[in-house]
């Protein structure tokens, strides 16, 4: 079986004002190979912005990639780091006694595409220089500041709680 090829993805995530229109933005690069990707909605959190980035972009690989995620999202990499989301979903999307998690929807998604491809997860520091990093940043602000953004449909109807099984 050949080997999985080695990809390094970026991403990061932007809300103006929080829930506010938001926007993501990723780089997925393969040795010299690159390409950006970015996207937005007219009412969101800056936290979905954050996951949206990481299942946008390893959703656009076509086959089984090893993927080293890069991101500056604290709330991504350690729960993915930690196996938090896994335990979540073993116990129905319930934490602790303090209730439901947010955004299953994502969540469940991201934990989807990781059972396909072989990704780690490395934080960096925001705003640091990083060049993919503040690159990212700028797809994502971008994005956010676009006209006619669609709606984040989960968000908008309350559904972000709900494993998307339960929403079809």
């Amino acid at each position: 079986m050949p080997e999985q090829p080695l990809v390094t993805l970026y991403t990061d995530g932007a809300c103006l004002g929080n829930p506010g229109a938001g926007g993501y933005g990723l780089i997925l690069a393969r040795g010299r190979q690159r390409k950006e990707m970015s996207g937005g909605f007219r009412l969101t959190t800056n936290n979905r912005m954050e996951l949206m980035a990481a299942v946008v972009g390893l959703a656009a690989l076509n086959t089984p990639c090893k993927v080293r995620l890069v991101s500056d999202s604290k709330y991504l990499v350690d729960t993915m780091q930690t196996g938090l989301a896994a335990q979540w979903k073993a116990k129905g999307w319930k934490r602790g006694k303090s209730g439901k998690v947010e955004n299953v929807d994502l969540w469940e998604r991201l934990l989807d595409l990781c059972a396909i491809h072989a990704v780690t997860f490395e934080w960096v520091a925001g705003h640091s220089g990083h060049p993919e990093n503040e690159r990212c940043d700028y797809l994502s602000y971008t994005a956010a500041r676009r006209r006619d953004l669609p709606p984040d449909l989960p968000y908008e109807n309350g559904t972000t709680r709900q494993s998307q099984a339960a929403l079809f």
